[in-house]
């Protein structure tokens, strides 16, 4: 029998108590990680259906302010697909529900080194395979949103976002970012509705088809199409989201993916022209009965 006030008696204990504690906390972590990535997923489609303008569209709110079953109901209007970033295909050897990004970069047969680009975003590395969201009209398979993940250094810390584009890949529709370390009133203000608000229906690329759009210094000009007002107090954050957009709009980021998206867009285009004047064709030459 041990002596309670012996060394060997509190080495004792305190094992048995951190085992014991190890083992909770272990099993708690194993029975709450279905809840803990269904949350990360409600999150994730609440950002993308904000990007996309659907919540305040539909409901007039935030995502953020709907319930479960109407980010369902709006989140069926979203379809996800992975893509090989060097080539713009599709990459259907991995599984889209299980891929993370994030993951991907810490793998180096997974992710790219970010050197020699023309747009910094400040990281060392990307996945080479991204997710990336497709968001189509009520009732209709047509695309009429894709939403890009982005990221990228600010001033503290790397901030993640979506880009949402119409469907003539050069419009940008919305831009949220979800997660940042920025200064609350300062960088932080990446967060403002308001300011947010101001990308919409702002061009992504120029004439060129170069990556353009930008974080003004003050005030933007009201017939500038590219810019933004700059974030007060905030330059090295607004040059940081003005460095992550024009990188994930490049080749280096989702230039060949967007070129291919277009191709296809157009095809879908001149598909329905055909049919839709095959169908007039049609019409014109059914015998009118009374003739």
């Amino acid at each position: 029998m041990l002596q309670r006030n012996s060394t060997l008696y509190t080495i004792v204990v305190a094992t048995i108590l951190c085992v014991v504690c190890s083992f909770m906390v272990s099993a708690a972590a194993v029975v709450l990680r279905p809840y803990q990535e269904a949350n990360k997923r409600l999150d994730r489609q609440r950002n993308i259906l904000d990007a996309a303008g659907l919540a305040i569209g539909e409901f007039g709110l935030p995502a953020s302010e709907l319930t479960r079953k109407q980010v369902d109901e709006l989140y069926d209007r979203v379809s996800e697909k992975l893509v090989d970033l060097e080539t713009g295909e599709y990459n259907t050897d991995l599984d889209p529900k299980t891929y993370d990004p994030r993951e991907a970069i810490d793998n180096k047969d997974q992710s790219i080194a970010i050197e020699d680009v023309k747009y910094n975003p400040g990281e060392r590395r990307r996945e080479k395979v991204a997710r990336v969201y497709f968001v189509k009209k009520p009732g209709s398979e047509k695309i009429d949103q894709v939403v890009l993940p982005i990221y990228g250094k600010g001033l503290w810390s790397t901030l993640y976002g979506f880009m949402a584009l119409k469907s003539d890949l050069t419009t940008i529709s919305g831009l949220t970012f979800y997660e940042h370390g920025e200064t609350p009133g300062l960088g932080g203000e990446v967060d403002n509705q308001n300011w947010k608000q101001q990308w919409n229906g702002q061009k992504l690329y120029n004439e060129k088809g170069e990556p353009a759009a930008f974080v003004y210094k003050g005030a933007a000009p009201p017939d500038n199409p590219y810019a933004v007002d700059g974030l007060s107090g905030a330059t090295i954050t607004s040059n940081g989201v003005t460095n992550l957009m024009r990188y994930w709009a490049s080749d280096d980021g989702y230039g060949h993916f967007l070129d291919k998206l277009a191709g296809e867009l157009s095809s879908e285009s001149d598909s329905d022209q055909v049919d839709s004047s095959t169908s007039a064709q049609v019409d014109n030459d059914i015998p009118n009965g009374d003739a």
